[in-house]
């Protein structure tokens, strides 16, 4: 009898817990940009070589066309899920100016 009355109770329990999901997606919040630190500061220099020097830098365009070419090979060999996967973070590396202009983080 008490797993007839579970069942039961489920979906509302269920529906409650969408409904609260929905509600805080639409909730509004603070769009955060990109700043880039002060110069001359610990954070800058570490800015600096993170994403000056390794991944707008020659480093970060050769693992973008290593990924390319990854990519390529699994997708000869049939593995379209992972070449998909590739490709994508492939691209990030070689389009990673654009990325870092536009995710929005802050760095203190």
């Amino acid at each position: 009898m008490m797993n007839r009355l579970h069942r039961f109770r489920k979906p509302l329990h269920m529906a409650t817990w969408m409904a609260a999901v929905l509600l805080s997606l639409m909730k509004a919040g603070n769009a955060l940009a990109m700043t880039v630190p002060a110069t001359g500061s610990f954070a800058y220099d570490l800015y600096d070589i993170g994403v000056n020097q390794i991944l707008l830098g020659p480093v970060g365009f050769t693992g973008g066309v290593a990924c390319m070419c990854v990519a390529a090979i699994l997708a000869i060999r049939q593995m379209i899920l992972p070449a998909a996967g590739v490709v994508l973070g492939g691209a990030f590396l070689l389009r990673a100016n654009t990325v870092v202009e536009t995710i929005g983080a802050l760095i203190c």
